[in-house]
């Protein structure tokens, strides 16, 4: 059983940046992946980025790659998603989810079956 929660979500203008967190709780963590995922009113849920909990570089969908980051924080139990250079189509309710993929999953949702609450991001000048 995992447990998350995000937080740092908000109101950013065109070209701020935010980040969000999300702190994991549960056992056997370091056998997951932890993946943003993110869903704008009327579309469906997209993946974002993820990262092995264990080892390994975070792996971007293309409309984040080179803007956003994901980093592991181990000794707090919480990943980060650092969002820069942000646009208008970046607002969405983010959410943070545990799973074990396989590599060819890493971006589909049903491989992920923790998630938080979501943390809503709001783009606008």
């Amino acid at each position: 059983q995992v447990q998350l929660v995000e937080s740092g979500g908000g109101l950013a203008q065109p070209g701020g940046s935010l980040r969000l967190s999300c702190a994991a709780s549960g056992s056997s963590l370091g056998t997951y992946a932890l993946a943003w995922f993110r869903q704008a009113s009327g579309k469906e849920r997209e993946f974002v980025g993820s990262v092995r909990w264990s080892a390994g570089n975070p792996y971007y969908a293309d409309s984040v790659k080179g803007r956003f980051s994901i980093s592991r924080d181990r000794a707090n139990s919480a990943i980060y998603l650092q969002m820069n250079t942000l646009r208008v189509e970046d607002t969405a309710v983010y959410y943070c989810a545990a799973g074990r993929p396989i590599q060819s999953t890493m971006a589909t949702a049903g491989a992920y079956y923790y998630w938080g609450q979501g943390t809503a991001v709001t783009v606008s000048s």
